[in-house]
């Protein structure tokens, strides 16, 4: 990883669009910062897209999405996506075939926002039922497991804590692994949750999945044009795709772990 002053000003010049991490990437200690909610503002404000993809849960990212200085938001890694809309955009939205996109209007928050799914709502439920059944056989064969706190929040994706609230040792951490992947899960592990979901979700799906839904743009013939910026496993995928990737400082806690880094890093 080269430092971040290496990236060359003339690169940075044709950057379009910004796909970022949010936990311990835009957050210190769980919180949005002045300065990181300032850095979005200003990227928007200079025309950028703005696009955090995330491992949280949709239910989590709803009021988020509804504040934040940003295009849409991706989340649980991939899977689903929080757009913005005006209540005209979302008329004409509605009167695609809602089955095979899946977009539902989100209520009562203050800015008009729509879900989208990358899986048809049969699957989605059929889903939901297996994943159940999977935590609590990691409930009850792993020690130490806890599901995450935001789970209630979960509409495609398994996740248990190790380092929000939990600090699981590594051996507990692989143990549940073991178990997700016995039972069919495609798993990732952030710098927070141990996640599964039945499908080959990722960050780097789910960047291509939301550039075409919002733009009709393949983001592969334009990658020159996007930075990614993240901190752990789960953003591999991103690192290994991405021309331009950062890792904010605090991925030193996972760089031996780590097949895929990121080409710059922050100080």
């Amino acid at each position: 990883m080269k430092p971040l002053a290496d990236w060359p000003v003339e690169q940075r010049r044709n950057i379009i669009g910004v796909f970022t991490d949010i936990d311990d990437t835009l957050t210190t200690h769980g919180s949005i910062t002045p300065d990181a909610l300032q850095a979005l503002a200003d990227l928007k404000a200079a025309g950028l897209h703005i696009i955090p993809i995330t491992g949280r849960p949709v239910g989590w990212a709803e009021p988020l999405a509804a504040r934040l200085p940003v295009d849409a938001i991706v989340v649980e890694n991939g899977a689903v996506a929080l757009q913005m809309a005006e209540s005209e955009v979302l008329s004409a939205d509605s009167a695609k075939n809602t089955s095979q996109i899946g977009i539902q209007p989100a209520y009562l928050l203050p800015r008009v926002l729509s879900k989208l799914y990358q899986q048809d709502a049969a699957t989605r439920a059929d889903n939901l039922s297996r994943m159940a059944h999977i935590a609590q056989q990691v409930l009850a064969q792993v020690p130490g497991a806890a599901l995450s706190r935001d789970h209630a929040g979960r509409e495609t994706d398994l996740a248990f804590d190790y380092h929000e609230f939990e600090d699981l040792p590594p051996a507990t951490v692989q143990a549940i692994l073991a178990v997700l992947k016995q039972a069919g899960m495609h798993t990732t592990v952030s710098s927070i949750h141990i996640h599964g979901c039945f499908d080959q979700f990722d960050k780097w799906r789910g960047a291509q999945w939301i550039v075409r839904e919002l733009f009709k743009r393949d983001l592969t013939s334009e990658l020159d044009k996007w930075v990614f910026v993240g901190d752990s496993g789960n953003d591999q995928a991103m690192f290994q795709h991405c021309t331009h990737s950062v890792g904010v400082a605090n991925i030193r806690r996972f760089e031996s772990q780590l097949t895929h880094l990121p080409r710059y890093i922050t100080p």
